[in-house]
């Protein structure tokens, strides 16, 4: 192991979400004089198309120390309380993946291996609805309903969980307001070099167009699928997800908001890729997302713009891409965060999220001018473990398919993917088992969701729940179900509850 002196100067390379986001944590550490300076350039833009969230972010929030409501009125933010999915496991179909908890557990089983169980009974015992029913955040979402969870444990309403729709470049600017006041510097301009030691390889300084140079100790790159420092500088190479993930373009723009605001972000499948559907207080946001491989970028343009509530209020963008991440996220004194580190597409609305836990164990991690390779292994040890979960959740949703009327969905339906998920598939697929592994984004209650949604039923069940009697369960499940439909209709609307503690000014008002 070796030691160092501690680090005195952090140079952030890149602004938009990942940057601001990274600035405004390792701000904390200026109180102990450390200086922390980020470098972006107005003439680059970002790419800050991702506006939905997932409750992790919450913890993000937290540590800031950010106020909820201030937080969504600066950046026209809405609550999110799942992720509706169309046309994914066959034409026509429509599920919910709700945020919380399905049920309730009791007598050592899982909630969902006595929903199981009753359900494969005939007659009235079996009548018991879809999984779905016993999720108050999926109910609430149905309902267009909102409020937000109790702190009491016994409460029915403490099983909901929320996240975000928010606009990235307002966030950005939002979170850049808060990183200068805790001292945080920005440094206007365009790297034109960057400078190394000669032994070591260490980065030393960028050096900017007008020759302005900025040295640092730690640099954290935050340029986008560019990489500059990791990718370019350093030379760290990038694994590929094309042949899991095979769209590699999205298009987005933005609409004229529709009435009413509703509670969930909408992912629809098409031809050859998928389209998303986010509502802010001000506008909705679309996309779509598709492979360049199974379909012309004008008939991806045409898609996206036949299926807008409103009229679009700008012009489209188009962005390309490689789903995959780098060998490396943290090489010599470099850190990748965010697109700099790899790409997965927004299908679970993810990006935002491993930004935050690059954060996280940057901070958990934090090193000293020796940067011993037992902290910089285990960073990248949990990253890529962190990647590669997130990857296997959002290519089940391509290969749990039964859809054949493209090419595209052939291709996925039909593909070999990881060992990883076709362990846990099969798992799954006997008596309904699925455990969450060390580090997984993920619940096991997100996994059943989208199995179920996409026509993964399983076999049979955990025989233990045979043992339970089936008039009691069934008092069980009419009762739980009963209470949180109630629960739910009881809740405001999700714009009442907008207009009453968090409303935005319209953009452009004084």
């Amino acid at each position: 192991m070796s030691a160092g002196a501690p680090i005195t100067k952090v140079v952030i390379v890149g602004g938009g979400t990942a940057g601001w986001m990274t600035a405004a944590a390792v701000s904390r550490l200026t109180a102990a004089g450390v200086s922390v300076t980020l470098v972006e350039s107005d003439e680059i833009g970002t790419v800050g198309v991702g506006e939905a969230t997932i409750p992790s972010l919450h913890d993000f929030n937290r540590l800031l120390g950010l106020d909820e409501d201030e937080f969504i009125r600066a950046t026209q933010a809405t609550f999110k309380l799942g992720i509706e999915f169309v046309n994914w496991g066959r034409l026509g179909d429509r599920y919910l993946h709700p945020f919380g908890v399905h049920g309730r557990d009791t007598q050592g089983l899982k909630f969902h291996q006595i929903w199981l169980r009753q359900s494969s009974l005939g007659g009235a015992d079996g009548d018991v609805g879809p999984l779905a029913d016993y999720c108050l955040s999926a109910v609430a979402a149905g309902m267009g309903k909102f409020a937000r969870p109790s702190q009491n444990p016994a409460a029915v309403l403490s099983t909901m969980a929320y996240a975000f729709h928010f606009d990235a470049g307002l966030y950005a600017r939002f979170l850049r307001g808060y990183a200068e006041e805790r001292g945080v510097t920005r440094v206007e301009g365009k790297i034109a070099t960057v400078e190394q030691d000669g032994e070591t390889g260490f980065i030393t300084a960028v050096v900017l167009g007008d020759g302005r140079r900025v040295e640092g100790e730690l640099f954290i790159d935050c340029s986008g699928f560019r990489a500059l420092l990791l990718g370019e500088t350093l030379g760290v190479g990038y694994h590929s997800w094309l042949h899991w993930l095979p769209c590699d373009r999205a298009i987005a723009i933005p609409s004229e908001s529709v009435s009413p605001l509703t509670p969930y972000t909408r992912a629809t499948a098409g031809k050859a890729g998928w389209r998303w559907r986010i509502p802010l207080q001000h506008r909705i946001g679309n996309g779509h997302v598709y492979s360049s491989a199974h379909y012309g970028d004008e008939d991806a343009l045409r898609d996206l713009l036949d299926g807008l509530d409103g009229a679009p209020t700008a012009e489209p963008r188009h962005l390309r891409f490689t789903p995959g991440r780098r060998e490396r996220l943290w090489e010599k004194n470099c850190i990748a965060i965010g697109l700099s580190g790899g790409f997965i597409e927004p299908l679970e609305s993810t990006s935002i999220h491993l930004i935050q836990s690059g954060i996280s164990r940057l901070l958990a991690l934090f090193p000293d001018t020796g940067f011993d390779a037992v902290e910089r292994d285990e960073y990248n040890r949990w990253l890529t473990r962190e990647y590669a979960q997130v990857r296997d959740f959002v290519i089940l949703h391509y290969h749990a398919t039964e859809r054949s009327d493209t090419s595209f969905w052939d291709y996925c339906r039909t593909m070999p993917v990881p060992d990883s998920l076709t362990e846990r598939v099969e798992l799954w697929r006997g008596k309904a088992r699925n455990f969450r592994m060390q580090g997984d984004l993920f619940t096991e209650d997100s996994w059943y969701a989208v199995l179920l949604g996409q026509h993964i039923v399983p076999h049979g069940y955990d025989p233990l729940a045979a043992a339970l009697p089936v008039p009691e369960t069934s008092r069980f499940l009419h009762h739980l179900r009963d209470v949180i439909g109630k629960t739910a209709a009881a809740m405001p609307t999700h714009e009442e509850f907008i207009a009453q503690h968090c409303a935005a000014r319209p953009p452009g008002a004084a």
